[in-house]
């Protein structure tokens, strides 16, 4: 968590949600439990905050030291917005949230709205009371204390920020700097819009200039990169100077399309030549690959990708469908891509993998996993052979 320096946070868990995923990618099979305990538990009185969230690229997960570098986000968020985003008229729904915060400490949405189990009030329905918490999160009067399930807990900022850390934002071009250089530290070699990405940096004067910066202190200097290229020309991209050539890596890796390694689509297409577009909500029989394809890295390269579903009913992990990318070598990537999934299957709980036949690598990596002493299964997938 420290090199990456946020956790982005999605809902989707038709295989897992997607902040488990970073974390498998770089450990292997670890306890999802010490993922809650971190981000999601409600600390208990003997225990402070160690991380909150905040709109660090999209929701995330952050420490909470870094709320000074959020100030200029969260002054953005207001100039733009107004007085709860511009209706002047519900201020009192905002007066009423801060009483209850102060009252009640961390709460949900439904105890601030005073309803009883089974109430109104999912975590998805944006009434009064959600829009007010959220808008005085995102202007940082309030602040994420936990989860409940994937449901929110908010607090008076004061109730989970450190008195150290509260009224000591950062002016925006420090901040921006500040983000900067953390981005150039995680990316190694980027252009300018790989690390204005990083934290959805928007204002590019700020992030030219921060770049400027960091090349005159020495931290970054220009390269060219091989097939970085626009209209002929090079793009201008940055080393960090302690960016080093790491060692080979020899293993498949699943990656959730919000890791930090391809989150960005541009930079992904450039390194892996990976043209990635999440199909969520494209109509199923218009999707290409599947409702929530995961890319699978080989090594240096993004080998595949793999549509995956949890059936926990018959506790099985159902590989969707399978395509091959262009990096692929199919020859020798479908051992490793085999074993991962068994890993994968293990670390959900999953006593069984099962392929369909929707996709051009799928024959291959069942033919692979068909070789197992655990013998795996084969299903239809509704889309395949269209």
């Amino acid at each position: 968590m420290a090199r990456m320096g946020v956790l982005q946070i999605d809902s989707v868990n038709v295989f897992a949600r997607s902040h488990y995923l970073p974390m498998f990618s770089r450990l292997g099979a670890y306890d999802p439990g010490m993922l809650d305990r971190a981000f999601l538990s409600r600390p208990s009185a003997a225990k402070s905050h160690r991380y909150t969230e905040y709109i660090a690229h999209e929701a995330t997960f952050l420490p909470v030291e870094d709320w000074p570098l959020w100030g200029f986000r969260r002054e953005a968020f207001r100039r733009r917005n107004g007085e709860f985003w511009g209706q002047s008229s519900s201020i009192r729904t905002l007066d009423r949230i801060r009483a209850e915060l102060r009252e009640r400490g961390p709460s949900r949405p439904a105890e601030i709205r005073g309803e009883g189990a089974g109430g109104r009030g999912g975590w998805w329905e944006w009434d009064e009371i959600k829009h007010g918490l959220e808008y005085l999160w995102r202007i940082g009067e309030v602040a994420i204390a936990g989860r409940d399930g994937f449901e929110r807990r908010y607090a008076l900022a004061e109730d989970v920020i450190p008195e150290s850390f509260l009224g000591r934002d950062l002016d925006a071009a420090v901040a921006v700097g500040e983000l900067m250089r953390r981005a150039s530290r995680a990316h190694g070699v980027a252009t300018a819009a790989d690390l204005a990405d990083y934290y959805r940096v928007k204002d590019r004067p700020l992030v030219v200039s921060a770049i400027a910066e960091l090349v005159e202190r020495g931290e970054l200097e220009p390269v060219q990169v091989r097939g970085w290229e626009r209209a002929g020309r090079p793009v201008p991209a940055w080393r960090h100077v302690d960016a080093a050539l790491p060692r080979g890596l020899d293993r498949a890796v699943i990656l959730t399309p919000f890791d930090p390694v391809v989150w960005f689509r541009d930079r992904a297409l450039r390194a892996f030549e990976l043209d990635y577009r999440i199909e969520i909500y494209t109509p199923a029989a218009r999707r290409r690959y599947g409702y929530y394809s995961l890319p699978v890295l080989v090594g240096d390269r993004i080998s595949a990708r793999v549509d995956l579903k949890a059936d926990r009913a018959a506790h099985t992990l159902r590989v969707q469908s399978a395509w091959w990318e262009p990096q692929a070598r199919p020859a020798e990537d479908g051992e490793r891509i085999a074993a991962e999934l068994r890993t994968a299957a293990a670390w959900q709980g999953l006593e069984h993998v099962s392929v369909s036949d929707w996709g051009d690598a799928a024959g291959a990596l069942a033919d692979v996993l068909d070789a197992h002493p655990q013998r795996v299964l084969r299903h239809e997938h509704p889309q395949a052979g269209r």
